[in-house]
């Protein structure tokens, strides 16, 4: 593929990160994660979300216009943008709780005609599982767009189900799996539906697996940690990026992918471990404001 015609739409979720350990807030989100970091990776990239008010929604829509990150195509809504609560123990980040996604959960996303026409202008579809949007999944598949999902560590086996037929790409946080269950959940994942599966477990690296191929990549070490925010966005969009670079105009899948995903894996490890020398996700910090107390619900971080 062209590298100028190279491009990711994230859809689904914004949030700012509040770290009380710090006084300051930062823009985040991984669908705004992503956007920033496959720009540095050099893909273009576009988020479509629902947007709130107050000052994290100012945050984030400074933060898109100054990245230069078309969010043309996103919702605005009344009330409060998602916010989380986070403190640093030894440079790892500490989530305390969040408002669910603010007006993103109350105020679901549904794709237009519009939107869909707009979307296949992108080379990729990123989602992820808190996006309040995954039910948006069979529209953009209809359309014959490549998608992508991040799975993070709060998949089910119900919950994965339910979603993989849309899915191409799947990445599923692992490190809570003994070793040899990761294998069989990247199996899983191909068995319904995925094309390539990624399983990522920290220090111990990550695993994907294409067809009968299953490639193993060591963790790149980080020179510096001033905070692991962002760290498997970061290597998501890195390996997705790398893809896409290595991709022939016959399209995502159809060159030779055992060469491919190891070197997309390899860059994304190094990527990751370099953005754990920013403060917050990818830095832009500001002086914390808007509320920094949860109810009851709030603290809940199984929800």
């Amino acid at each position: 593929m062209d590298r100028e015609d190279l491009a990711i739409l994230a859809v689904g979720d914004n949030v700012v990160d509040k770290y009380l350990s710090r006084g300051k807030m930062y823009p985040g989100g991984q669908c705004v994660n992503t956007c920033v970091y496959a720009q540095e990776n050099g893909v273009r990239a576009a988020y479509l979300g629902v947007c709130g008010e107050g000052v994290e929604a100012r945050l984030i829509e400074d933060t898109l216009n100054a990245k230069r990150i078309d969010h043309s195509r996103c919702r605005y809504a009344p009330g409060e943008g998602g916010f989380a609560l986070v403190t640093l123990q030894d440079g790892d980040r500490v989530f305390l709780g969040s408002n669910k996604g603010g007006v993103a959960r109350t105020h679901l996303l549904e794709l237009t005609q519009e939107d869909l026409e707009y979307a296949k202008g992108f080379s990729l579809v990123y989602f992820n599982c808190n996006g309040f949007a995954d039910r948006e999944l069979p529209k953009l598949k209809a359309a014959g767009l490549p998608i992508a999902f991040d799975f993070s560590d709060r998949w089910t086996p119900e919950y994965l189900q339910a979603t993989l037929p849309w899915v191409d790409i799947a990445l599923l946080s692992c490190s809570h799996l003994p070793a040899g269950q990761r294998e069989q959940t990247l199996d899983q994942a191909l068995r319904l539906g995925a094309k390539i599966a990624v399983a990522t477990a920290g220090q111990e690296g990550s695993w994907a697996k294409w067809e009968g191929n299953l490639f193993h990549a060591p963790a790149a070490q980080a020179a510096q940690v001033a905070d692991t925010m962002g760290a498997g966005d970061a290597y998501f969009a890195a390996f997705l990026c790398s893809l896409l670079q290595t991709a022939g105009k016959e399209g995502l899948f159809a060159r030779d992918l055992s060469q491919r995903i190891p070197r997309a894996m390899e860059q994304a490890a190094a990527y990751a471990a370099k953005t754990c020398a920013l403060e917050g996700a990818f830095g832009g910090g500001v002086p914390l404001a808007g509320r920094t107390e949860l109810t009851p619900l709030e603290k809940d971080l199984s929800l």
